[in-house]
């Protein structure tokens, strides 16, 4: 799912388009700062010129291997022709471009690949690039910093919620009377058929597969591991119930399989990578 982002430079908001794990930035907007009323005319200017052709064209023989060589080198021949004409749109349509894109309707507009698009900003004053970088470096923090914020309270969700399982354990697995070491054990034990439920393996197994890294086993989650490890705090639950360990293993693992085909099919989820 593309998501729609706002850059503010010099006095112009510039949008950016967040998709396929890709930047585009609005070459519609950036034009804006030379000639508000003739941004088209200013793109196709920029397009006519052979070395924007070859930067074109050489950016999709790295990026897109759909990309149509022959009909570039048809473009690149003709380029700096008084008779050449070049719009986005013919680009797109006869090329396969993946580097532009042109939306129509209200916040339409011509996009292109952030490569791309610094390049038309330098086109268009090399004062006004620097500060389009450096408003892009911004919101990319930015983004970098919600990220980590997003991760952060799903993991305290997770060992929130991870609190009330071992309640449950408390309160129905552990008979009067053990010892200190025999509870410990009992804790270990249900927190690794999370684990195991989850990631296939116990906390050990997974610091013996990864000696080399820091934390622990649900550290190491994904967005999507840390959201069904919080539902699968549910387990306390299935010990209320008073089913056998082996029998809430086989549904955990049910569940966590459902909700991870779920939550990886969610492209909703993709910007919190």
């Amino acid at each position: 799912m593309a998501k729609n982002s706002k850059i503010q430079v010099s006095g112009i908001q510039i949008s950016v388009l967040s998709k396929d794990n890709s930047d585009f930035i609005s070459l519609t907007d950036i034009a804006r700062f030379k000639d508000a009323d003739h941004t088209d005319t200013l793109i196709q200017n920029w397009m006519r010129n052979r070395n924007t052709i070859e930067l074109l064209g050489f950016w999709e023989c790295i990026y897109n291997p759909d990309f149509k060589p022959l009909e570039f080198e048809g473009f690149r021949k003709q380029a700096g022709l008084n008779s050449f004409v070049m719009t986005p749109k013919k680009w797109i349509e006869t090329t396969n471009s993946i580097g532009i894109i042109s939306k129509s309707g209200r916040y339409g507009g011509t996009f292109a690949h952030k490569d791309i698009a610094l390049e038309f900003a330098s086109w268009i004053s090399i004062e006004f690039k620097l500060y389009v970088i450096k408003e892009f470096q911004r919101l990319k923090e930015d983004e970098t910093n919600r990220n980590k914020l997003e991760w952060n309270l799903q993991r305290t969700l997770a060992k929130v919620n991870y609190r009330i399982h071992t309640d449950a354990i408390r309160e129905n697995l552990i008979p009067p009377a053990l010892s200190k070491p025999e509870i410990n054990f009992v804790y270990a034990d249900e927190a690794d058929l999370l684990n195991v439920a989850l990631f296939g393996l116990t906390a050990k197994q997974w610091r013996d597969h990864n000696p080399e890294a820091t934390g622990n086993i649900r550290d190491a989650a994904t967005i999507e591991q840390l959201v069904v490890l919080s539902n699968l705090e549910s387990n306390a639950v299935l010990i209320h119930q008073g089913l056998t360990q082996r029998n809430r293993l086989v549904q955990l693992n049910k569940i966590a399989i459902t909700q991870m085909k779920s939550l990886l099919d969610n492209k909703n989820l993709t910007h919190l990578k």
